[in-house]
Parts: structure tokens; C-alpha cells; sequence
């Protein structure tokens, strides 16, 4: 059972059997506060359990911090990794805590949210303490000090230095927060004197762990001001990073991603300062049947993460946790999907299955149009071409990448010529026209006070599905393509996509509506599930370039003169196309 997210409708007998049964599945949505120690847990700390008298449960670690509690120090609540309850609502507050969990606050103040969210300071705040039990202000101290804490103990970077790269405005209050959160002055918290979970510098580091010493490496800092970081990203357990890999390298476009001949790859992300780049090592990540085997409930992912500066490392974290979906929670997805017969052979061949989002909404946007009707491979290609002409540029020369493009700029796009767009890009003019319409939406336009189309975590999803269905050449497979990857939505499920209606047997949508009723609100994880399952079963997986790209592909069948079958329909347009036709154009 799911708790409510709610402060006041907390069941507390749950609660309390979930604690005193030191129920690890509630980590994360549930934390205990002890009215007679001060200080709040996790519901599966190892301590002996308070009087039910004594005990007080909160939705939030910063609850439990505006409450006047502090972190345990033996079960560490700030360790437990994210949750994705947030991002199955869509109301003001989940939408809040979804830009606040990606730095809003940083960037904007409380202010800046507010007016993002068309709402009153003091509607958000009463919002956020009514459904959360913290205000916005909270919230994002505790953000910070969390950061700040696996920093101290996976870095070697100085005190002053974490404080900035946590998000702190100054060094007196990344202390008072410390204190707040964690009872102890931030140099009183445990170091790990021998760096072994990791290093930062400003252009330097350890040897087994900075590749910037050989200057051909792609990740190499472009100078000696670009600080590098090795940490390791908490994910529970277990977590299939083999398929998650394979996706990546499946969808990897030139110039923006590396995969590596020794299993490790790299990946450009957009931060404020410019283009950072992280390194993954794959090969460090055990198999998710080793991870249930030694009954470990967290498993950490390295990165190594090069920065244009420090006050960057939080936005590139929180793009990571976001592409790899390292806050999902694979036995709430098994609760939920295990009993279906269709999924639950395919979730015990590959427990820990992700759904990896996009780490920049603008380029996942236009790449999804770009790869309408063609084969992965060819996607890959035509996006490229888009990073390579219309690069955003970095604000900076900090913010270049070596051998890394930074994202397309939709103002870019939206400025230049449909015609040209298709001779630039080698497309036809019916998805030179959709991708220019598109661009312009998401650049918005200040003459006619039109905002940008908003397509992140933090979005309206019914606006932002609404606006996508009004343009021309989008349809419902895009639009729920750009929301289970760009807007974040779980229940995303592209019901058109033809290799999801081959593995479920029907025949038109309503039919595959219908069949993932059941799967609420986790109708995109089953989808990711199912089209892994079909392209392993073409013996597709292993081999990224042959995979196909998710939109109909139906050339082959009308390669023999003979067929008489019907035309298909385009799932965006609805007209009938002659796939032929489509080719030599």
C-alpha cells in the first residue's frame, strides 16, 4: 500500500506497522519523527522503535525540518533516494515540487516560481504546507543541504566550495542549514579522508579517476577551470543498468553522446553555465540479479561529471537523475504491474527496467518530430545535423565541451526558413514545416506576449498536451512520446505506436486503452517493458544501430509490387502514405 502524500490524511496505523516492521518499501514517502529525541528516521531504522505516543510522520524530510527535527545519524533519511509519487499528480503543488526538485528556487527565488506557476507568493506557500508540510523556502534548503552532505562525503572539495555547488548564497547559510538539518556544524560531518567515493578539483584529480590527463579524451576539461567531480548516484534496487545503456546507446545522437568500446559512455548535459559532460562507467554497476542477491536496497551509479563551473554540479545532477530515472521505485512498479500476465514474465527476465527521460526537453521535442516515419539510426543521424547547425551558444568560453555540442536552440530553428530547414537537415517539406511550427512554440515570441511552449517536469501536461495537438503534423503518438520522456509523466502511453499494439494483439487504440487500464498510473513503465521485450525478441537489443525507431515502419511490406494492401494511416496526420513515396523524398 501507497501512502497519501498529504500531512493530515496520513494513515498513522500504516504508518506505524510500516516502521515497526522496518518496512524498507516506505523509505523515502514516509518518515518518522520522535517527539522525545528530536529527531526524524526512515521508517526501516534499524533502532529500537519510540512509543506510539512519541511518534509523529511527515511526507517530507523538510517537514520534518520546519517541524524542528533533525536527521538521524544512523539510518541517514537524506541518503534514501527520490520518489516519483510527485510526478503522477499534476496539480500546483506536485507541479511545484517538481521545479523546486530541479532548482527553481535557485534560479528564481520563490517569486520567480510563483509567477512561473501563474499563482500568489502566498498561494504557493499555502499550498506547499497544507500538501506537504513545507514551504517553498524549505523545501529547497533541505534540497541544498542534502546535496551538500553527499558532497562532503564522496569529495575533496573544500567546505566553501560545496556550499556554492550545493546552492547556498553564502557560507553562513550553508552553516545555519547544516546545523538546522543535520544538529553538527558542516565541518563536524564524516569525511572519507582517502577520497575513495570520489574527488573534485578544478581541472585536476586522481589518476584512476581523471581522464583529463590525456588531452584527446573527449570528457577532458577544456581548461584548468572546468572542475571535475566523481560521485556516485544513490538508485534503489534493483537497477537493469545493461538496458538502460542499451537505450541510451540506441538513441545516441552525434555529437551530444559517446558510447565507449569498454562499456562506459558519455553524455552531454545543459546546465546554466554551458555544456557539461558526465561519464558513466557501466561496468561498476552490478547485475540487478547480484543486487537482489546481496539484499542491498540502494546501488550507486559513478559518474564522473565535468563542469563549466561548480555552481553547475546541481543542475547536472538533477538532468542525470532525471535521464538515467534514478528515483524510480522498482517494487512500487512490480506492485503494480506484477500481476498483469503480459508483464509479469517480462519484469522477472529483467527486474530493474528504467524509463529514461530527456535531459533536455527543447531537444527531445524536436528530435521526436525528426524521427517520425524513419529508423533509429536515421534519427540519430538527421539529430545530429540539427546539434551541428543550430547549437545553442554557451554563455562563456568556460561553457564548451571538447568534442561535445550543446543542445538546438529552438529560437534558432523557429527563425529559419521551413525550405531551408529541409535542405539543411534532408527532410521532407511536410516535417521541415511541422519542426519550424514546433521551434516557434517553444521559443515563444515577445511581440505578441506569447510564452514559450513549456515542456519540462514542472509543465501543465494537459496544457502542454493541448498545445502540441494544435500543431500541424503532431499527433497523439508525439505528444505522448514528448510526455513520458520530456514532461516526466508516468502514465504517458502512446497507444498508436505499432510495436506496442504487435505485443499486446489489438488491433486500433481503444482497444489498447482499454488493456492498460489496469496499469494506472504506470502505463509508461509497462510500455517501456513491453517494447523491450518485442525488440529482444527481433534480437534487436544487443544490437543498437538495427533497432527501429518506434513510429510504423511498414517499407518492407511494400517492397513486393504485388501487395494489395491498404495504405497506412499516419499515426500524427491521419492521411494514408506511401511509404516509397515517403523514401524518395
Amino acid at each position: 500500500m501507497i501512502p497519501s502524500l498529504h500531512p493530515s490524511t496520513l494513515d498513522f496505523e500504516a504508518c506505524y506497522r510500516a516502521a515497526s516492521g522496518r518496512d524498507a518499501r516506505w523509505d523515502g514517502r514516509v518518515y518518522l519523527a520522535v517527539t522525545s529525541t528530536g529527531i526524524y528516521c526512515r521508517p526501516s531504522c534499524p533502532a529500537r522503535k519510540p512509543r506510539r505516543e512519541n511518534c509523529r510522520f511527515f511526507p517530507s524530510a523538510a517537514a520534518c525540518v520546519a517541524a524542528g527535527f533533525r536527521a538521524c545519524k544512523r539510518c541517514r533519511p537524506e541518503a534514501v533516494p527520490g520518489t516519483r509519487d510527485w510526478d503522477i499528480r499534476n496539480d500546483l503543488a506536485a507541479r511545484a515540487v517538481r521545479r523546486i526538485r530541479d532548482g527553481a528556487i535557485d534560479l528564481g527565488g520563490v517569486a520567480g516560481l510563483a509567477r512561473e506557476l501563474a499563482v500568489s507568493e502566498r498561494h504557493l506557500r499555502r499550498t506547499l504546507i497544507e500538501e506537504v508540510g513545507a514551504s517553498p523556502l524549505q523545501l529547497a534548503r533541505t534540497r541544498r543541504a542534502h546535496a551538500a552532505r553527499a558532497l562532503i562525503e564522496e569529495t575533496e572539495l573544500p567546505l566553501a566550495d560545496i556550499a556554492f555547488a550545493a546552492g547556498f548564497g553564502s557560507i553562513r547559510q550553508f552553516g545555519d542549514t547544516m546545523r538546522e538539518e543535520f544538529g553538527v556544524a558542516p565541518s563536524a560531518l564524516q569525511r572519507r579522508p582517502d577520497g575513495a567515493a570520489g574527488s573534485g578539483s578544478q581541472g585536476s584529480g586522481s589518476a584512476e579517476l581523471d581522464p583529463a590527463t590525456d588531452t584527446s579524451s573527449p570528457y577532458a576539461p577544456a581548461s584548468d577551470e572546468r572542475p571535475r567531480l566523481a560521485l556516485r548516484l544513490r538508485t534503489r534496487a534493483p537497477f537493469s543498468g545493461a538496458g538502460v545503456r542499451a537505450f541510451l546507446a540506441a538513441h545516441a545522437i552525434p555529437g551530444r553522446d559517446l558510447i565507449e568500446a569498454d562499456g562506459a559512455s558519455s553524455h552531454a548535459l545543459d546546465v546554466p553555465g554551458g555544456t557539461a559532460v558526465v561519464r558513466i562507467d557501466w561496468n561498476e554497476v552490478p547485475p540487478p540479479t547480484e543486487q537482489l542477491a546481496s539484499g542491498a536496497s540502494v546501488v550507486g551509479i559513478p559518474i564522473t561529471l565535468t563542469l563549466p563551473s561548480l555552481a553547475d554540479t546541481m543542475p547536472a545532477i538533477q538532468r542525470i537523475r532525471r535521464l538515467l530515472d534514478l528515483d524510480a521505485d522498482p517494487a512500487q512498479v512490480s506492485d503494480a504491474l506484477g500481476d498483469d500476465p503480459r508483464l509479469q514474465p517480462i519484469m522477472l527476465r529483467k527486474p530493474g527496467l528504467r524509463l529514461p527521460g530527456a535531459r533536455n526537453s527543447v531537444e527531445f521535442a524536436l528530435g521526436t518530430v525528426l524521427g517520425q516515419q524513419v529508423s533509429l539510426a536515421a534519427a540519430r543521424t538527421i539529430q545530429g545535423r540539427l546539434a551541428a547547425h543550430f547549437e545553442t551558444p554557451p554563455p562563456s568560453p568556460a561553457g564548451i565541451a571538447p568534442g561535445f555540442r550543446g543542445a538546438p536552440d529552438a529560437v534558432l530553428v523557429a527563425a529559419t526558413p521551413a525550405e531551408e530547414l529541409r535542405e539543411r537537415l534532408g527532410l521532407t517539406r511536410a516535417r521541415a514545416a511541422t519542426l519550424q511550427a514546433l521551434a516557434a512554440a517553444l521559443a515563444g515570441s515577445e511581440a505578441v506576449a506569447k510564452p514559450p511552449l513549456d515542456l519540462g517536469p514542472g509543465a501543465d501536461r494537459d496544457r502542454a498536451r493541448a498545445e502540441l495537438l494544435a500543431i500541424r503534423g503532431i499527433g497523439p503518438w508525439t505528444v505522448e512520446l514528448i510526455a513520458m520522456r520530456a514532461l516526466g509523466d508516468p502514465d504517458a502511453f502512446p497507444a498508436g505506436d505499432l510495436i506496442l499494439r504487435r505485443a499486446l494483439g489489438v488491433e486500433n487504440d481503444r482497444q489498447a486503452h482499454t488493456l492498460a487500464q489496469s496499469w494506472r498510473p504506470y502505463r509508461g513503465y509497462a510500455t517501456q517493458y513491453l517494447w523491450s521485450d518485442f525488440l529482444e525478441s527481433l534480437g534487436g537489443l544487443g544490437r543498437p544501430q538495427e533497432r527501429k525507431h518506434h513510429e510504423p515502419r511498414t517499407t518492407q511490406l511494400y517492397r513486393d509490387r504485388r501487395c494489395r494492401a491498404p495504405l497506412p494511416r499516419d499515426l500524427d496526420t491521419g492521411r494514408r502514405c506511401d511509404p516509397r513515396r515517403r523514401l524518395r523524398d
